[in-house]
């Protein structure tokens, strides 16, 4: 398959630039492909969709304040998005300068901080932050939320409770998970109370999410790598709800990564893991039978998963219908729930 065969045309008057006023208040795109059907429905009419036993698996992932502004030595200025922390004192980050940074150089962030380029991985820096707090205590005081390159304005302070899950736990994502953005504390105690059962993962979702494919043909990309663990709890509920009648719907794409993946082995394994699965249209799912998630960037390995989980044509009438009844795009927009192709 090729790049372009995963393209459409967006209006940029789509593209969401700001969450909406209540975290619910979103439309919702029902995609059923079996039944050849799409129906225009709210996202506070999701429980209609749900009965008890199901399961909804959420990544508790929590995103942090990981766009940092420093200068070399030579006074040039610096910009650093953190991709990965490594550790209490490292991690492994995007640098935009005039002039690449070489290894064993020098940048002080906010006039600050020292850390030292360590080297090179790639397009990223291995950096070593030279104080004595850690890495997240850094992020956390002179930090900045990185929006996603398409939201075009500076973040704000509300912006840091809106791009954050209302149930986020573990600080290592520099992007949100989105499609567990729509729900709120009501919501969730709505759906304990009908029984629909909650379960978590956490994958910590890198700046590798929103870079394009830059090939051709889809074969020849190249994933990004992004960390995972997945709880016996909910390994244990996911074999609750399959030796009964409820189903498993992920939560966003990085719940379904993250279940796919420690599903390589034909059963769902509890633990920590590393994964670059790249799921496209002929991927077989091992776990997950519904979806939740938001609408993804043309020519995006999102937008490839969701064709491989909703099959390519009905997902091409689904993005045709959203552009042409005005949904709302991207990271702050609307979602869609797709129930699996086959």
């Amino acid at each position: 398959m090729r790049t372009d065969d995963f393209d459409f045309e967006l209006p940029d008057a789509l593209i969401a630039q700001f969450p909406p006023a209540v975290r619910t208040a979103s439309r919702m795109l029902h995609v059923d492909p079996k039944n050849r059907q799409l129906t225009d429905r709210l996202f506070t009419d999701l429980p209609t969709y749900l009965q008890a036993g199901d399961v909804l698996v959420f990544n508790d992932t929590r995103v942090i304040k990981a766009r940092l502004y420093g200068q070399k030595i030579s006074g040039g200025q610096v910009e650093l998005l953190i991709e990965r922390v490594i550790n209490e004192h490292e991690a492994l980050t995007f640098i935009r300068a005039s002039h690449a940074p070489k290894t064993d150089s020098q940048i002080t962030i906010a006039e600050q901080v020292p850390l030292t380029v360590l080297g090179r991985e790639h397009d990223l820096y291995h950096v070593r932050f030279d104080v004595p707090q850690t890495v997240l205590e850094v992020l956390e005081q002179y930090g900045a939320l990185p929006l996603p390159p398409y939201i075009e304005r500076a973040a704000d302070r509300a912006d840091d409770a809106r791009y954050q899950t209302v149930y986020a736990r573990h600080p290592g994502a520099v992007a949100a998970p989105t499609a567990g953005l729509h729900f709120d504390e009501t919501m969730l105690a709505q759906l304990d109370a009908m029984g629909v059962i909650r379960a978590h993962v956490t994958l910590h979702v890198g700046a590798g999410t929103f870079q394009p494919v830059r090939v051709d043909n889809i074969a020849d990309h190249v994933m990004h790598s992004e960390r995972y663990t997945i709880p016996q709890a909910t390994v244990d509920a996911i074999a609750q709800a399959n030796a009964g009648s409820g189903r498993i719907v992920a939560v966003g794409t990085t719940s379904l990564r993250a279940l796919e993946a420690a599903a390589q082995s034909g059963h769902l394994q509890a633990g920590e893991g590393e994964t670059s699965i790249f799921i496209t249209p002929g991927y077989r799912f091992k776990v997950v039978e519904r979806l939740l998630t938001n609408f993804h960037l043309p020519k995006s390995t999102l937008l490839m998963l969701v064709s491989a989980f909703g099959g390519m044509d009905m997902m091409r009438q689904a993005y045709a219908h959203a552009v042409a009844r005005k949904y709302r795009f991207f990271s702050y927009g609307d979602a869609m729930l797709i129930e699996r192709a086959d």
